[in-house]
C-alpha cells in the first residue's frame, strides 16, 4: 500500500477520512495523491435551469470550491507532517492532481494506477453521484477501495477482521489487504452461520492459508439471531474491537443496476470502521 489516492469532495466526512488516510500513509510509507472529485453540470444546463445566475458566476464558483479543497487537502497533510512529494523525498508524502476531469468516472480510470483508493462511505442519505464514484472506483478500478467511517479511528489495520463468505470477491479482497495482514497484530477470519455465501473453501483453510503466509489468525464464528449478514458482520468487528475489516463487494450479482442490496449495501451505509472493499 504505497500509493494512495484520494478523491477530495466538499463533504462533512472529508476530515475522518483525511484522518484515516494519514493513519495508512504513515504506518506504511505511502505517497498520498488528492485531487478534486466534481459532479459537473453542463454550463448550458446550468443557464437554463438556474433562473439568474450567469454561466460565468457559475464556473467561478466551481473555482473556488477546487482552490479550497486543494487547500484544505495540502493543509491537512502538513499538519500532520507529511511533506509535498519531490524528487528523491523520503515518504510519507504527498501530491496534488492538476487538471483532473469533471466527473465520477474518473475514479475508476485513474485509480488503477493506485495501490488503494480512500474514499468517505456511502449512506442512506448520500447523493447519487457520490454512490456512482464508489462504484467506480469498485468497478473499473481493478484496484481496492478503502471507505472511511464517519469518526475515524485511532489506529488502522493493528486489529483487522476478514468476513469470509467462499466467495471470489471475498478471495481477491484477501490478496489485496496482504501487506496490511503481514503489519497487523491481530487477524480474524469470520463465518457467519446461516448467513449470506456462496460455495467455497472453509474459513479454516483461509486461516491456513494465512499461517503459511506467516500471519497468525483465527476462525471467529457468530449467528445471525434475526439478523442480516451486514449486521451481524459489523457487530462482530465492533465486539472485538477491530479497525479494519476486509470484505467482498456485491458478491450477490454483478449487475450494476441491481447492487446496493444485501450485506456490502448495509455495510457500506453503516459501517463505523474503515472498510477495505474489492470486487
Amino acid at each position: 500500500m504505497k500509493t494512495l489516492l484520494v478523491p477530495l469532495q466538499n463533504i462533512s466526512m472529508m476530515t475522518s477520512t483525511l484522518d484515516v488516510v494519514v493513519g495508512l500513509a504513515q504506518r506504511c510509507g505511502a505517497y498520498v495523491e488528492g485531487f478534486p472529485l466534481r459532479f459537473g453540470v453542463p454550463p448550458y444546463l446550468v443557464a437554463e435551469l438556474s433562473t439568474g445566475i450567469p454561466v460565468e458566476s457559475y464556473q467561478a464558483q466551481s473555482e473556488v470550491e477546487l482552490n479550497d479543497m486543494r487547500n484544505f487537502f495540502e493543509a491537512f497533510m502538513l499538519k500532520h507532517d507529511i511533506p509535498r512529494a519531490s524528487a528523491g523525498s523520503e515518504r510519507p508524502c504527498f501530491g496534488w492532481l492538476e487538471g483532473a476531469p469533471v466527473g465520477e468516472d474518473f475514479v475508476g480510470s485513474h485509480g488503477r494506477a493506485f495501490d488503494l483508493i480512500v474514499m468517505a462511505r456511502s449512506d442512506a442519505d448520500a447523493a447519487g453521484p457520490h454512490r456512482r464514484a464508489i462504484e467506480s472506483a469498485l468497478f473499473e478500478s481493478g484496484k481496492p477501495v478503502l471507505l472511511a467511517p464517519l469518526n475515524a479511528p485511532r489506529s488502522i489495520a493493528t486489529n483487522i477482521m476478514i468476513h469470509w463468505n467462499g466467495s471470489t470477491e471475498q478471495a481477491r479482497a484477501n490478496a489485496f489487504a496482504m501487506p496490511l495482514l503481514r503489519r497487523a497484530e491481530r487477524v480474524s477470519v469470520l463465518t457467519v452461520v446461516g448467513g449470506q455465501g456462496v460455495p467455497g473453501p472453509s474459513a479454516d483453510r483461509i486461516v491456513q492459508q494465512l499461517r503459511y503466509n506467516d500471519i497468525a489468525a483465527d476462525v471467529t464464528r457468530v449467528e445471525l439471531d434475526n439478523r442480516d449478514t451486514g449486521e451481524a458482520v459489523l457487530d462482530a468487528a465492533r465486539a472485538q474491537g477491530c479497525d479494519l475489516l476486509i470484505k467482498g463487494a456485491f458478491t450477490r450479482t454483478r449487475l450494476r443496476q441491481m447492487i446496493f442490496g444485501g450485506a456490502t449495501s448495509h455495510i457500506m451505509d453503516h459501517a463505523d470502521l474503515p472498510v477495505l472493499m474489492a470486487h
